[in-house]
């Protein structure tokens, strides 16, 4: 079967190996849309910190049934895939916190994804999302991430709400904070991401991140600042910058994630009795929050799907994408 392969940073290529066969316990399943992350691209560019080569990416999957087995899934069938295995055991397990397993594998990240013909995957990862498109079906991972993020804030309606970064992962933030009554302001260095932000998403407010962003946090929130900041970026100055716009007794939640250390202000994080939240993948309850989401026509997926190539596209596709951002929110693979 063909398979996409990441064999070093900045090298692509369609290999073929060997047809997967479904292991015991397992289902057989035929990927049909594989979303291009965030993270796919910082695996391609040699920046993820969790990483070893060779790596066949993909972990936004949309997968059909080739043989349920013993499971309760049907040849056929199209699901959503929770790509993050865990152990059941550790501590993070047993507190129903398996997003941050101790031993974790996430598929496209620690073993191999799902940018080829056919996976065998416990049926425990395997989501049913009667009533989505294929399309809607590989959109529900990435989302999974705001919703879980915007979980982990606990927002009030009240609260006034900063999303650092208009990308996918943003985008989600933005999406879920929305729907749960906050006031959102999008902040980002693009200009074209803050207007597509602004069209789609029924936010307050828009900042440029530019020389004057700190003045407008400060302008538009009375020189408060913001109750929850959720910086989406994977950038280390924009987290570290962050900080400042967090308002007293307010919480930060770093969705993204860098290789190098950040630091702070500890006089400032104790005067504001500052909360910070690092929030890591997402549930089960976040996934099915998503689903939800969906089929109440909260989320428009023709507006979040931009881009689309194939595996043997994506071999010039993915490294062009990863540097031309214009228009794009999301790209898929799509699978025959």
């Amino acid at each position: 079967m063909d398979a996409l392969l990441c064999s070093a940073p900045g090298t692509l290529e369609v290999v073929q190996r060997p047809t997967a066969i479904r292991a015991p316990g397992e289902v057989l399943v035929r990927p049909r849309r594989v979303g291009i992350c965030g993270t796919d691209y910082h695996i391609y560019e040699g920046k993820h910190p969790f990483l070893a080569y060779p790596r066949v990416m993909g972990h936004e999957l949309a997968v059909e049934v080739v043989d349920g087995g013993d499971s309760d899934f049907s040849a056929g069938e199209i699901v959503v895939v929770n790509p993050y295995i865990s152990c059941g055991m550790c501590i993070a397990c047993r507190r129903g916190k398996p997003n941050c397993c101790t031993q974790i594998a996430v598929l496209g990240v620690h073993r191999d994804g799902g940018m080829t013909g056919q996976l065998s995957l416990s049926p425990e990862n395997l989501v049913r999302a009667e009533g989505l498109s294929v399309d809607a079906c590989a959109t529900v991972e990435f989302l999974a991430i705001g919703a879980h993020a915007v979980r982990r804030a606990a927002l009030r309606p009240i609260d006034r709400v900063l999303v650092i970064g208009a990308g996918p992962i943003g985008f989600g933030a933005i999406l879920f904070a929305t729907i749960s009554g906050a006031s959102v302001t999008v902040l980002d260095r693009d200009a074209e991401r803050v207007a597509v932000a602004a069209d789609i998403f029924n936010v307050a407010g828009t900042i440029l991140a530019d020389d004057s962003a700190a003045a407008k946090v400060a302008a538009v929130t009375d020189g408060d600042g913001f109750d929850v900041v959720f910086d989406a970026t994977g950038n280390q100055a924009s987290i570290e910058t962050g900080f400042d716009y967090v308002a007293h007794g307010g919480r930060y939640v770093l969705v993204s994630v860098v290789k190098g250390d950040i630091s702070f202000s500890d006089a400032d994080f104790h005067r504001k009795e500052m909360t910070v939240l690092g929030s890591r993948n997402a549930t089960a309850v976040d996934f099915e929050q998503v689903i939800a989401a969906i089929v109440a026509g909260h989320v428009p997926i023709n507006r979040l799907v931009t881009h689309r190539t194939t595996l043997a596209g994506a071999v010039t596709d993915l490294p062009r994408w990863a540097s031309q951002k214009s228009g794009l929110i999301k790209a898929i693979i799509e699978i025959a």
